[in-house]
């Protein structure tokens, strides 16, 4: 599990849509928790510099952003709590207690309401869009970590880590349908654009598990490097952080055939794509960098200082 609780993180992300038209397109921003810091650093990725530092204390672990990116939520295993962080002006405004050991996170695209999972308890939590109030829990599998939910906002997927299996929860009636079998101890879990497939990351047994999510089933596995946390998507590839490797694994998302491994820093965990779609940004928990990765050359083009204990366990880029 790593130094802590929070410890290997996982990723799950989408593409983010593009700028108004005619409006100025701003750089990418990297919004990483650094859990050794106690802080969100604010990354500006076209400066390859730190813009801003706000303190989360409670080892700030999973983040994800509102539906119209201007309000990040970050949990706080250590709090236990949620965060809610204006990034306009790059303060928290509010924090809300949780119970047991909140550490995974997502919100819906749809309604604004904010998913947590409880590492320690077969549960997650279900929050008011704006951070402030409980409204439920829901159970499901042992060790919830990894959440995501259908473009449609109607359907979560949580990767239950010691359950080796990722729920799936009808939103409408907040109960879990089905539990579907995966690999070793599932921890990140993506979803594609289309909501269509499910990507878990299976940190014992060293693969990708990939989900058809109509059919409720698993359809076949990808072999990766040691100790897989994240998976990111882009163009006809596939990304998964190695944490014991130090490396990301690259696959061929239609042949599910492995393309290359891409050497990056200690411990690489949290991994997204750009809003185009032709950069990966990786966050290496043990060297306290970002790692650039070019989506077509698949070559490391840039790293990036942050401060320590970087994880960016969630949606990190907007």
């Amino acid at each position: 599990m790593g130094r802590r609780l929070a410890g290997p993180l996982l990723l799950g992300l989408g593409l983010l849509g593009p700028g108004l038209l005619g409006a100025p397109v701003r750089a990418d921003e990297a919004l990483v928790t650094a859990q050794g810091a106690n802080v969100l650093a604010i990354v500006d990725l076209e400066a390859g510099t730190v813009a801003a530092q706000v303190p989360v204390d409670g080892a700030p672990a999973g983040i994800a952003v509102s539906p119209d990116r201007r309000t990040a939520f970050v949990t706080r295993p250590e709090g236990p709590s949620l965060a809610t962080i204006d990034l306009a002006t790059r303060t928290v405004t509010g924090t809300l207690a949780l119970p047991g050991g909140p550490l995974g996170i997502a919100v819906n695209p749809k309604s604004g309401a904010v998913y947590v999972a409880d590492w320690y308890g077969s549960r997650i939590f279900v929050v008011s869009p704006d951070g402030s109030r409980l409204d439920t829990e829901i159970q499901v599998g042992a060790s919830p970590s990894g959440i995501a939910v259908t473009p449609d906002g109607a359907t979560i997927l949580v990767a239950n880590r010691e359950g080796n299996s990722v729920s799936v929860v009808d939103v409408a009636t907040a109960r879990e349908i089905q539990k579907i079998p995966v690999g070793e101890h599932p921890f990140g879990i993506t979803l594609d654009p289309e909501g269509a497939r499910a990507y878990t990351a299976n940190v014992t047994s060293n693969d990708v598990s990939v989900i058809d999510i109509a059919g409720r089933y698993e359809l076949g596995r990808v072999t990766t490097g040691e100790r897989p946390y994240v998976v990111a998507l882009a163009g006809p590839r596939g990304f998964v952080t190695d944490q014991y490797s130090g490396t990301v694994t690259v696959f061929n998302l239609k042949t599910l055939t492995n393309v290359a491994a891409i050497e990056v820093g200690d411990h690489p965990e949290g991994i997204a794509a750009s809003r185009d779609g032709r950069t990966l940004t990786v966050a290496n928990w043990g060297s306290n960098t970002l790692s650039v990765i070019d989506a077509e050359t698949l070559k490391v083009t840039g790293e990036i200082k942050v401060p320590d204990g970087p994880r960016a366990f969630g949606d990190f880029l907007r």
